[in-house]
């Protein structure tokens, strides 16, 4: 199984523009422009589009857990700081 590092680089390095050359390109017409199709989506210089759709299950909070009022992060009863306070005991 090959290994993959999602932490190098996709493209390489740009290297330093001159002065002038950064002004030139601000100056140049539509040099900020971006495609806008009709279906209201971005298409950003550099990045890639996937095909596949991304979802995710959502499930209410359980009648044993409680939301955390300092990270709102849903957590079990067992991880409460204390009684009566809706503080994990990460946060607290």
């Amino acid at each position: 199984m090959a290994i993959t590092d999602y932490d190098t680089p996709r493209t390489p390095a740009v290297e330093e523009d001159s002065l002038e050359e950064l002004r030139a390109r601000r100056d140049a017409p539509n040099a900020s422009a971006v495609d806008v199709e009709e279906s209201e989506s971005y298409d950003l210089p550099g990045g890639e589009q996937l095909d596949e759709e991304l979802t995710v299950p959502v499930v209410a909070q359980q009648a044993d857990e409680f939301r955390c009022t300092k990270c709102f992060l849903v957590r079990h009863r067992n991880q409460r700081a204390a009684a009566g306070k809706d503080v994990c005991l990460e946060c607290s």
